[in-house]
C-alpha cells in the first residue's frame, strides 16, 4: 500500500504508474497536494492552480516540450504529461532539472479524457473543508486505490475494483502480470463489450450477482485471445443492493484462506463505496452552502470562499438556469436538468480552472469562477452551451468582476438581473447586464406597476379601448410606427399593409387618442407604456 500522502504527485504514480503514466525526467520530492489539473493551450494564457498537473496533449517535439517545462516552472507546476514515447535527449532531462517540473509520459492507447476524468477523481476526495480523512479498516475512507492494492496484497494477484456497469472505478499495481484484456479494461475504464459478452454467455455475471463467495472464471473456449488469464470476481454488496465487484487475476483457484480474505475485503470495499456515496452527497450539499453563503456577501462569506478555496481572488459570478419553453406545463424534468446542467457546469469551469466552484441554489446554478474579466466568462459561458447542446437549452447570466467580497452579492444581483432577461425571451443566450440594460429596467418597471396594480392611462387607455370595442387594430399601428422612429412606409411593410392604409389608420388613432404625433413627450409616454403593459397582457 502506499505511503504517499493523498492527493500528492508521488501518489499519483503509485497509483497510475506502470499502467498509465511513468516519470521520464525529473524528482518527485514534494509531498504537496495537486491542486488541480490544466490542459495545455498554446493559444490562451495559463491559469494554473499551485501546483497544478498539467496534461500537454498534442505535445511531440522536443523543443516544445523543453520550452513547456521552463513556463511551466514559475507557476509552481508539479508535472507535464505528454504521450509516450518521449523523444529522447539531454534537453528535456536538463528542462525538467531546470524547472523542477517532472515530466511523465502517458502510455499509448491510454485516452486523454480517460485520464482527466481519472485524476479528477482522485485529486477531488475531500478537496472542502480542512478536516482530515476519516479511516475505514485501516485505510483513509474513500480511498479505493489504497483498497485496490491492500485487497491485491491479500490475494498476491492484481485486481480491480468495479461498480455494477463493471466501470473500473480503482485498480491496484502489478497489472503486467494480467491479460492484454485487463490491460484494455484498465485503459478504457470499462471493460471491453466483447468480454462482456463472453462472460455474460458463460453465466458468469448471473452467478457474481447470486452468490455470496468469490466466483472463478476459467477462460472459455470461445473467449478472445487476449482473454488468457482466469480471474476470480467476488460481488459487493450493501445488503440487498449490488455496489459492484473486485475482479483478481490469478493462474488458479483461491485456497480457502485467500477465498475467505477475498470475501471478507468485499465487505470492506463495501464500506468505502457507501461513504464515497454519502460523501458525495455531504459534500455536495456543503459546497452548496458555501457557495450561497458566500453569494450573499454577508459576515460568513469571507470564511466560505477560503474554504472553497477562492478567498482574495477577483471572481465572476455565472448564473445558469434552463430555457423554459414559455407556458411549459409539464416541468417534471426540469429539476433533473437544473442538477445536470449544474454538474456539467462544475465540469467544464474545472478544465477551465480547477478552482471554480458550481452550486445549485433553488432553480439557478451559481459559478463562481477566477479570472479576471467578464469577456473571459461569456466566452467560457458560450463554450458551454455550446457542448451542452440544444437538448436542454440553457441560459447564462454573467456578472462584473468581483474583487471583494462586499462585490460578489452585487455581482450575483447583477448576474440574476441578466438571466432574467435572458428567461424572458430575449433571443440571446448568454449576456451582462450591461448588454441587456434597458430591458431589464422594463422588466423591473413592470414588475412595479403590476404590483401597484397600474392600469394604462392617456392616448394608450384610449386606443386599448377603441381596439376592443371595435375589433380595430390602432395600437398595433401605433406600436410599428413607434419603432419605426415615424417611417410610414417601413411600418407599414412591418405590418404587410398599404403606406396609404397606414397613412389612414396613423390619422385615426391620432384623433382617436388624442396625441400629439410630433410631441417628443408623447412619444416617448406611449412608447414606454407599450413595452411596459403589453408584457403583462
Amino acid at each position: 500500500m502506499s505511503q504517499q500522502p493523498r492527493g500528492s504527485l508521488g501518489r499519483v504514480l503509485d497509483d497510475l504508474g506502470a499502467t498509465l503514466l511513468d516519470l521520464v525526467h525529473g524528482e518527485v520530492v514534494s509531498s504537496e497536494r495537486i491542486a488541480g489539473i490544466a490542459i495545455h493551450d498554446p493559444f490562451d494564457e495559463p491559469h494554473l492552480p499551485r501546483p497544478a498537473l498539467v496534461l500537454g496533449v498534442g505535445l511531440r517535439e522536443p523543443a516544445e516540450i523543453a520550452g513547456l517545462l521552463r513556463a511551466l516552472g514559475p507557476h509552481g507546476a508539479a508535472g507535464l504529461i505528454v504521450r509516450a514515447p518521449v523523444p529522447a535527449g539531454d534537453e528535456l532531462r536538463a528542462a525538467a532539472h531546470e524547472s523542477g517540473v517532472a515530466l511523465l509520459a502517458l502510455t499509448r492507447g491510454a485516452s486523454w479524457a480517460q485520464l482527466a476524468a481519472l485524476l479528477r477523481s482522485m485529486l477531488s476526495q475531500g478537496d472542502v473543508g480542512d478536516a482530515g480523512p476519516e479511516m475505514l479498516g485501516g485505510l483513509p475512507s474513500g480511498d479505493l486505490f489504497a483498497l485496490a492494492n491492500a485487497v491485491a496484497a491479500l490475494v498476491d494477484a492484481p485486481v480491480t475494483i468495479e461498480d455494477p456497469d463493471s466501470r473500473v472505478l480503482a485498480f491496484s499495481g502489478r497489472q503486467e502480470e494480467a491479460d492484454e484484456s485487463r490491460v484494455e479494461t484498465i485503459l478504457g475504464r470499462q471493460v471491453p463489450e466483447r468480454f462482456a459478452r463472453v462472460l455474460s454467455r458463460a453465466g458468469v455475471l448471473r452467478d457474481l450477482h447470486h452468490s455470496a463467495d468469490p466466483v472463478f472464471i476459467t477462460p472459455p473456449p470461445t473467449a478472445p485471445g487476449e482473454f488468457s488469464v482466469p480471474r476470480v470476481a467476488v460481488a459487493v454488496r450493501a445488503g440487498d443492493e449490488f455496489l459492484g465487484s473486485i475482479w483478481a487475476a490469478v493462474h488458479e483457484p483461491l485456497t480457502p484462506d485467500r477465498s475467505r480474505a477475498f470475501s471478507d475485503a468485499a465487505k470492506l470495499v463495501a464500506l468505502h463505496m457507501l461513504r464515497l456515496r454519502a460523501g458525495a452527497d455531504v459534500e455536495r450539499r456543503l459546497r452548496t452552502e458555501l457557495v450561497g453563503t458566500a453569494l450573499e456577501g454577508g459576515a460568513g462569506a469571507r470564511e466560505s470562499l477560503a474554504r472553497l478555496g477562492l478567498a482574495d481572488q477577483a471572481l465572476v459570478v455565472l448564473a445558469l438556469a434552463p430555457a423554459e419553453p414559455e407556458g411549459a406545463a409539464d416541468r417534471s424534468g426540469l429539476a433533473a436538468d437544473r442538477q445536470r446542467l449544474a454538474d456539467a457546469l462544475a465540469m467544464q469551469l474545472s478544465a477551465v480552472h480547477a478552482g471554480s466552484a458550481v452550486a445549485l441554489l433553488g432553480d439557478v446554478a451559481y459559478g463562481l469562477l477566477p479570472v479576471a474579466t467578464a469577456e473571459r466568462a461569456v466566452r467560457v459561458a458560450g463554450e458551454f452551451l455550446d457542448r451542452v447542446g440544444e437538448r436542454v437549452p440553457a441560459l447564462v447570466g454573467v456578472g462584473p468582476p468581483a474583487s471583494s467580497v462586499a462585490g460578489l452579492a452585487a455581482a450575483r444581483a447583477s448576474a440574476d438581473r441578466a438571466l432574467r432577461v435572458l428567461r424572458s425571451g430575449c433571443g440571446l443566450r448568454v449576456a451582462r447586464l450591461e448588454d441587456v440594460y434597458t430591458k431589464a429596467m422594463v422588466l423591473e418597471l413592470r414588475d412595479l406597476v403590476a404590483a401597484r396594480g397600474d392600469a394604462p392611462t392617456g392616448p394608450l387607455a384610449r386606443l386599448l379601448a377603441y381596439d376592443a370595442e371595435h375589433n380595430a387594430n390602432l395600437v398595433e399601428t401605433f406600436a410599428a410606427w413607434l419603432d419605426a422612429f415615424g417611417d410610414a412606409v417601413a411600418a407599414a411593410a412591418a405590418l404587410h399593409v398599404h403606406p396609404n392604409t397606414f397613412r389612414y389608420r396613423l390619422r385615426r388613432l391620432a384623433e382617436v387618442g388624442e396625441v400629439d404625433l410630433a410631441d417628443p413627450e408623447a412619444r416617448f409616454g406611449a412608447m414606454l407604456q407599450l413595452r411596459v403593459f403589453r408584457g403583462l397582457a
